[in-house]
């Protein structure tokens, strides 16, 4: 019998840590001293508050947006942090890019009253949604209608736990849908919202169950 897919979603309580900045100097100084749950929060739950697709952190949102200094913004959204084994490697290298960027512009902008950058952490709770899949045509059916929290735990999150999305991690061992899983794990989850991101497993499932209906003994 095929393992189930059980389709959880998450819901967050964010906590301040009472630390802010108002220039990228104190920007610094607190990415050294935050704990890793602030930094979690920063950079892997980016996709989860749906913010401008132009970034992929907090950090770089607010150099670009407040401080306006699009140079180390797009340095800064270009650190994929699924590529690192831990918070502190990720922590290092987000600081050698300000670090680099403070060299050639020891004076960087203040950002203006109200647009002080907020060290928040969040509390994460995850629970079954009560979705469950056993095949693919009931995948398709949870994708599109899971709370897209959903989406972002099985697609952004589980790459941290896994390495791998959780759907194309299912796809290719229970299913052993080894070329679907690849083609899911093609799409880019740096250039895409969470309902875009949806969209593109929904099109690519239905894809490939509208293939199989036109082979004869096809199988779903």
């Amino acid at each position: 019998m095929t393992e189930p897919f059980d389709f959880k979603q998450c819901t967050t309580m964010l906590k301040s840590t009472g630390k802010r900045a108002r220039n990228l100097r104190e920007l610094r100084e607190c990415i050294t001293v935050i704990d890793e749950e602030s930094m979690f929060h920063h950079t892997f739950q980016y996709f989860l508050k749906g913010h401008l697709l132009e970034y992929t952190n907090d950090f770089a949102h607010w150099a670009g947006e407040s401080l306006e200094e699009r140079a180390l913004s797009e340095r800064l959204s270009s650190i994929d942090p699924y590529e690192f084994d831990t918070m502190e490697s990720l922590r290092k290298s987000i600081l050698t890019v300000i670090d680099d960027y403070l060299k050639k512009f020891p004076e960087p902008r203040q950002a203006m009253a109200g647009d002080e950058f907020y060290f928040n952490q969040t509390l994460t709770l995850i629970f079954s949604s009560g979705i469950r899949a056993r095949n693919l045509a009931e995948c398709l059916m949870g994708i599109k209608y899971v709370d897209p929290t959903s989406i972002y735990y099985h697609f952004f999150e589980a790459r941290m736990r896994l390495g791998a999305d959780d759907f194309s991690t299912w796809i290719a061992g229970p299913l052993e849908r080894k070329s679907l899983a690849e083609k899911i794990r093609a799409i880019d989850p740096f250039m895409h919202s969470l309902e875009e991101i949806r969209q593109h497993l929904y099109d690519t499932i239905e894809t490939e169950l509208k293939t199989e209906m036109k082979t004869p003994g096809g199988e779903l």
